[in-house]
């Protein structure tokens, strides 16, 4: 996921709500999104309901809602999880722990009568999300991606030719020259780990060579020149200043703000929920924002935006399984994929979703979104994912501290030691 939307804003305690129904009970653990708990703001709370209420009795959803970041609900999943509980029937899971969670056994098989209905019209990384070891997992429900915002007045006196596709040396300078910042994520978390295997695979390489490979025998792709190509960019950043004066503490609501206020604003690497943040943030300047496919690490090498968004698991110790992937079917249909994306601004992982005529009216960027899925860049599929995680953050942090000759080298060593369990993080 990596991503919650400023729109959820003041709903983000832990908390819980039940959509109204007889039969049996389900409970669907969510992640915070514009909805909240609130069954009428188009978030995945009326989705639980209006699926609730087309059941007729057979089933009924009631929604617990998760903590804000995506660590925080992978905690407090696994912790419950770990434990037995049956009480999980659906939960929301950010595509980067799908693997984790399938290989302690935490989710229920996905029934073989329904995968080509979770499959089918659906784009290609959210499917690859929802797999392990070569079966599907989980089942694909909204799929992420970032684009490049920027303004069109900033670019236009840099002499930056945004209808071709730029490079982030480029953005770096168009933003000095004109003294504004570009938005991104470099605070010590998830969402830093977003931006740097992006900026990895989109100069060819990749964080993990082997998924699913077992700790002792993992083989990272850091130590490489495409590691170091990566480092240089976020040096660069750091160094020439354009990413703001507190780029180590940037989330993705900083970078936003930043973009937000016209006298610092330049552009933003940033996910789709931003159209619809700007006109919240009171943004006067919105017919100077413009967008575009994700910067370049190397020119000439296509870039690999970041991938994100939710897969939707069914808990192993659910006494209801069939009725939660029977939900799961309701949840994830097109038509409320289709109200997911015009209530919350997360877009539709079903590809048909794009071609609706409110999408294309609200998102005059669809089709760049679209485009963006196709060409993502997963994070590393494995088990170990969380220490994968933890092990960049810790040594590309602070952002100025990064040194293309040594840090990408460190990052391996320590995550190499740690899965061999020689180092504790």
């Amino acid at each position: 996921m990596a991503v919650i939307s400023t729109l959820a804003a003041g709903s983000l305690a832990s908390c819980s709500s039940s959509s109204t129904g007889s039969g049996q009970s389900l409970t669907w653990y969510i992640n915070p999104d514009g909805g909240g708990a609130d069954v009428t703001k188009k978030g995945q709370a009326q989705i639980a309901k209006e699926c609730t209420d087309a059941a007729g009795g057979k089933y009924s959803i009631r929604v617990q809602l998760l903590p804000n970041s995506a660590s925080d609900q992978r905690q407090q999943l696994l912790r419950r999880l770990a434990a037995g509980d049956s009480g999980i029937d659906l939960m929301s899971i950010d595509p980067v722990f799908v693997a984790e969670f399938a290989e302690a056994g935490f989710l229920a098989p996905v029934p073989p009568a329904l995968q080509a209905g979770f499959t089918q019209d659906t784009v290609k990384t959210a499917v690859e999300g929802a797999r392990w070891k070569g079966k599907l997992v989980a089942v694909p429900f909204w799929a992420n991606t970032q684009l490049l915002w920027y303004r069109k007045s900033v670019a236009r006196k840099a002499g930056l030719d945004m209808t071709k596709p730029v490079t982030w040396d480029q953005v770096i300078a168009a933003a000095k020259s004109q003294k504004k910042t570009i938005g991104v994520q470099a605070s010590r978390y998830e969402g830093y780990v977003v931006w740097i295997n992006a900026l990895i695979a989109g100069a060819g390489g990749e964080v993990l060579k082997n998924p699913g490979a077992t700790g002792d025998a993992v083989k990272l792709g850091l130590d490489t020149k495409a590691g170091q190509e990566a480092a240089a960019v976020i040096q660069k950043v750091a160094q020439t200043g354009v990413g703001g004066p507190a780029l180590s503490s940037t989330t993705e609501t900083e970078a936003l703000n930043l973009f937000s206020d016209n006298a610092t604003s330049g552009f933003l690497v940033n996910w789709p929920y931003v159209w619809a943040a700007l006109p919240s943030n009171k943004v006067k300047f919105i017919k100077d924002v413009g967008w575009a496919k994700y910067p370049e690490t190397v020119a000439g090498t296509v870039s690999r935006p970041p991938f994100g968004g939710i897969e939707l698991g069914v808990g192993a110790f659910s006494k209801r399984p069939d009725l939660a992937y029977e939900a799961a079917k309701c949840i994830t249909s097109t038509a409320h994929q289709t109200l997911y994306m015009i209530g919350t601004g997360n877009p539709a992982a079903r590809k048909s979703v794009y071609d609706d005529p409110a999408i294309k009216k609200q998102f005059p960027m669809a089709g760049l979104i679209r485009k963006s899925l196709d060409e993502a860049a997963q994070r590393p599929q494995s088990q170990y994912y969380g220490d994968i995680s933890t092990g960049l953050q810790r040594e590309f942090s602070p952002p100025d501290s990064v040194n293309p000759a040594t840090t990408p080298g460190a990052a391996a060593d320590l995550i190499t030691s740690v899965l061999k369990g020689d180092t504790l993080l």
